[in-house]
């Protein structure tokens, strides 16, 4: 029996063209509201995924996000956006997509298409079983994924996946699926939308949750959250003088720069 894509199934609706602005917004709100429902039912599996990467990463492992297309630049995204949040190094969660750096801008003609390129791209980090690999493609089927998941089993690496379609090819390489089912699109196909959401929603929570777990927060606060720019200093600031009992911004904000991070700031005192 031939797979069957929920992904590829068609639109519920119809005639967009002849939808006003307005009707055409409303439906895909309304479509897009039932995808944290859809999130919600797969929280079991996103906990039993989070909880060996907390692990792996303990023990000084890494994780790395492999995909293609839209799949690919969230994770690229998600990872990107680790280090100046939680001030944790480059390398430790890695997003790597399908064409290379050139395919978060534009697409790389066959990409996907690649078998054998997935593991590849992984091995030229020298990945190992401390790792965690997490294949994220709404089809489940794309095949640069399924190599480089497939080859990471053999190597004893841990696999994970984020799907939006059921029992997937992806899906069956991976140790720990997170299957987030969302059903048809409100443009037949364009999975950018509500499976794209549902795997953007995913990917905080694991990155989130293991950054909490590993240590990165303290209370609700980022305390170890890069000083790139105003903003942060600004919040870091606040942070500092709340955690510190001082009440003088200007020297809340001195003890802040000298330190290099609100945490550090704050067991200075």
């Amino acid at each position: 029996m031939a797979f069957e894509k929920v992904t590829e199934e068609p639109s519920r609706y119809h005639d967009l063209e002849k939808m006003s602005i307005f009707e055409i917004l409303t439906s895909m709100n309304k479509e897009d509201k039932t995808v944290p429902e859809a999130v919600e039912r797969a929280i079991p599996q996103i906990e039993k995924l989070t909880m060996v990467i907390t692990d792996k990463m303990l023990a000084g492992g890494r994780l790395f996000y492999i995909g293609a297309g839209t799949s690919g630049r969230l994770g690229v995204l998600d990872a990107s956006e680790i280090p100046p949040t939680y001030g944790m190094p480059f390398d430790l969660i890695i997003g790597v997509i399908a064409g290379g750096e050139g395919a978060i801008r534009k697409p790389i003609e066959n990409a996907e298409d690649d078998y054998e390129q997935g593991w590849a791209d992984l091995e030229s980090y020298d990945i190992n079983e401390k790792d965690v690999v997490i294949g994220i493609a709404a089809s489940g089927t794309t095949p640069y994924v399924i190599g480089a998941m497939e080859e990471s089993r053999k190597r004893g690496i841990i696999t994970g996946c984020i799907v939006c379609n059921p029992g997937s090819p992806v899906a069956e390489q991976a140790d720990h699926p997170i299957e987030v089912v969302v059903g048809p699109e409100f443009v037949t196909g364009s999975t950018r939308m509500k499976s794209g959401t549902a795997q953007k929603l995913v990917l905080n929570m694991i990155s989130t949750a293991v950054m909490i777990q590993i240590g990165r927060v303290e209370d609700n606060k980022m305390v170890n959250m890069q000083l790139t720019n105003s903003k942060l200093v600004d919040r870091g600031t606040k942070m500092v003088m709340e955690g510190t009992g001082l009440t003088d911004y200007e020297q809340a904000k001195a003890l802040l720069l000298k330190s290099g991070s609100v945490k550090k700031a704050i067991e200075s005192c």
